[in-house]
C-alpha cells in the first residue's frame, strides 16, 4: 500500500509537471504571438510613417518659403534646414533619400521652396541652383465644380477660352495620353458608356500656382490631374481593402460634395447611401438629376425626376456612371469613413440644413415640418 501511495504521489507530481510545462508553453506562445503582433504593427506604422515623410508636406500649399543655403553646407545641415522650415516631414528620411539616390553637390544660394514640392523637386532645385520665384499667377478651383465651370475659371485667368479648354479636355487622344501617364488613377472606366466627360471629377479642387505667363493648356489640365493622383495615393490602402477603384471613389465622393453642407453631413449622408445600396434601394439624389439635365433652375418637378439620363439615380440602380463634380478631400474621406447610422432618407431645408430619417414615415414628417408643400 505504501509503495502504491508513493507511485500515486509520483504520478501526481508528473502530471503537475506536465500541466506546468503545458502552461509555460502556452504562455511562451502567447507572449511570442503578442510580440509578433507588436512587431507587425510597428512595422506597418513604420512603413506608413516613412511613406508619409516621402510625400510633400502640404500638397495643396500655394505659398513659398525663403531658404538660405550657406556655402559649404552638408547634407545633414541642409536636411535640418528643410525640416526646420516645414519643407520636409523628417530630416532623417530626407538624408536617407539623398543617400539612396546618390544625390550630392548641392548649390549654395537663396531658394523659394514650397511645402507642395516633392523631395525630388526640392533636391533637383538644390542641385541645379534653380531658385523658385513667386508664381506669375494663381488659380483657385473650389470644391464641387463641374468640368465646364472649371473651364470658365481657366478662361478668367488665362488667354484660353472655355471652349478651347473643353475641346482639349474632351479630346480622345489627349485623354488616352493621360490614361497612359496616370495608370494608377485613370482607366478605361472614364470612357465608359453614358459618361458625359471623361475628366469630370478628376481635376482636383485647390489653388494652383503657375510660374510662367502663358503655360500650355495641356500643362494646366495635366497639373490638375496630377494633383488628383497625388491626393488619392493617400487612400490607396483603403481602396484596396474595399476592392474599389479610384473611379468608384470619385463618383461616390462627388455625390457627397453636391449634397453636403458640412463634414458631419458628408459622413452621415455617406452612411445613408451605403445603407440604401445595402438594401437594394436607389440612391435618389437630386444633384444627379440636375447633372443629367445639363441645364436646370429652380426646384425639381415630378417630371424632372423622370428625366431619362444615365446619371438619374431615381431611375438607375447604384452609382451613376461617373463623377458629377470635383470632390475635395472631405468628401473623399467621408466615403471611406462614413458615420455609423441606420438612416435611409434625408432632405435639406432652404438654409441647407439636413434632416435624416430611418423610415419613410419619419422622412415624410421631416418633409412636412421643414419643407412644406
Amino acid at each position: 500500500m505504501e509503495n502504491q501511495s508513493k507511485k500515486d504521489v509520483m504520478f501526481e507530481r508528473m502530471k503537475e509537471k506536465k500541466r506546468e510545462a503545458k502552461i509555460i508553453r502556452r504562455i511562451v506562445f502567447a507572449v511570442f504571438l503578442i510580440l509578433l503582433i507588436i512587431a507587425g504593427t510597428a512595422g506597418y506604422k513604420g512603413y506608413q510613417y516613412v511613406y508619409g515623410a516621402l510625400q510633400p508636406v502640404d500638397p495643396e500649399a500655394a505659398d513659398t518659403i525663403t531658404v538660405e543655403v550657406p556655402i559649404g553646407s552638408s547634407v545633414d545641415s541642409i536636411a535640418a534646414l528643410l525640416e526646420e522650415n516645414g519643407l520636409v516631414e523628417d530630416e532623417r528620411i530626407y538624408r536617407y533619400y539623398v543617400k539612396f539616390n546618390n544625390e550630392a553637390e548641392f548649390q549654395a544660394g537663396t531658394y523659394e521652396l514650397s511645402p507642395s514640392m516633392t523631395l525630388a523637386e526640392i533636391t533637383e532645385s538644390l542641385k541645379t541652383g534653380t531658385v523658385y520665384h513667386e508664381p506669375v499667377f494663381t488659380m483657385t478651383v473650389p470644391e464641387g465644380l463641374q468640368l465646364e465651370q472649371i473651364a470658365a475659371i481657366v478662361a478668367e485667368h488665362t488667354d484660353y477660352t472655355a471652349e478651347e479648354f473643353m475641346e482639349l479636355a474632351t479630346d480622345e487622344e489627349f485623354i488616352d495620353e493621360l490614361i497612359a501617364q496616370y495608370p494608377g488613377l485613370l482607366s478605361e472606366e472614364i470612357k465608359g458608356e453614358g459618361i458625359r466627360y471623361a475628366l469630370e471629377g478628376y481635376l482636383f479642387p485647390i489653388t494652383y500656382s503657375f510660374y510662367e505667363e502663358a503655360p500650355p493648356l495641356e500643362t494646366i489640365i495635366n497639373d490638375m490631374v496630377a494633383q488628383t493622383a497625388l491626393v488619392l495615393q493617400d487612400y490607396t490602402p483603403a481602396l484596396q481593402e474595399l476592392e474599389k477603384s479610384p473611379h468608384w471613389l470619385l463618383t461616390f465622393a462627388s455625390l457627397l460634395e453636391e449634397e453636403a453642407t458640412s463634414q458631419s453631413d458628408r459622413q452621415t449622408i455617406a452612411s445613408v447611401f451605403y445603407n440604401r445600396l445595402d438594401n437594394s434601394m436607389r440612391l435618389q439624389t437630386d444633384p444627379t438629376v440636375i447633372y443629367g439635365m445639363d441645364e436646370h433652375q429652380g426646384r425639381l418637378t415630378n417630371a424632372d425626376y423622370q428625366f431619362d439620363s444615365p446619371y438619374n439615380t431615381y431611375l438607375i440602380d447604384g452609382l451613376p456612371p461617373g463623377p458629377i463634380a470635383a470632390p475635395g478631400r472631405a468628401s473623399i474621406e467621408a466615403v471611406l469613413d462614413p458615420a455609423n447610422t441606420d438612416y435611409l432618407f434625408f432632405l435639406a431645408d432652404e438654409n441647407g440644413r439636413n434632416y435624416f430619417a430611418e423610415t419613410y414615415e419619419e422622412h415624410l414628417e421631416n418633409q412636412a415640418e421643414h419643407i412644406g408643400n
